[in-house]
């Protein structure tokens, strides 16, 4: 069993969150940077609420720098939104391999995320939350962002794999 963390004023616990995941909007200011670069600037994401996860913040494909993106063989898949496919970000010489992911065909409940794209925060230089720097998932595969209105105990930590 996980010890939930009790939220405290303006906070939210991801063992709160549903399963199968939600999709809401959000009209929070988002900026991704990398080695320089602002790639990605919106308020018009939509974000995804999953039991024990941070929450993923996808972005319209409009209020990202695509030229910045490349499409990667990379792919994955998951239960609920389908396959995903995997973006590289060059910028000034430098890259982030599959910095970025998307879902272009995603299951009919999450129609809504179809060719958005997520960021993890720990491939880029920085993603903010209305000016709050976010601290990346822990673990390789997934991409919450984690900020001081979330507590957890957060899935990706060693020991968490069977939550």
């Amino acid at each position: 069993m996980v010890d939930r963390i009790q939220p405290g004023p303006g906070q939210e616990s991801v063992w709160d969150y549903p399963r199968p995941p939600r999709v809401e909007p959000t009209n929070k200011l988002i900026q991704v940077t990398f080695n320089g670069i602002l790639v990605a600037e919106t308020r018009r994401a939509l974000r995804v609420l999953e039991t024990s996860h941070p929450p993923v913040y996808y972005l319209p494909r409009e209020d990202v720098e695509m030229r910045y993106l490349t499409a990667t063989p990379s792919r994955s898949y998951c239960e609920f939104k389908g396959m995903a496919r995997y973006w590289t970000i060059r910028a000034n010489e430098q890259e982030s391999p599959d910095a970025a992911w998307s879902y272009e065909k995603p299951a009919e409940a999450y129609a809504s995320i179809a060719g958005h794209l997520a960021f993890y925060a720990g491939r880029v230089d920085a993603c903010y939350l209305d000016g709050i720097r976010v601290q990346p998932q822990a673990g390789d595969f997934y991409g919450g962002w984690i900020t001081p209105e979330i507590v957890g105990p957060f899935k990706g930590v060693p020991g968490s794999q069977d939550w």
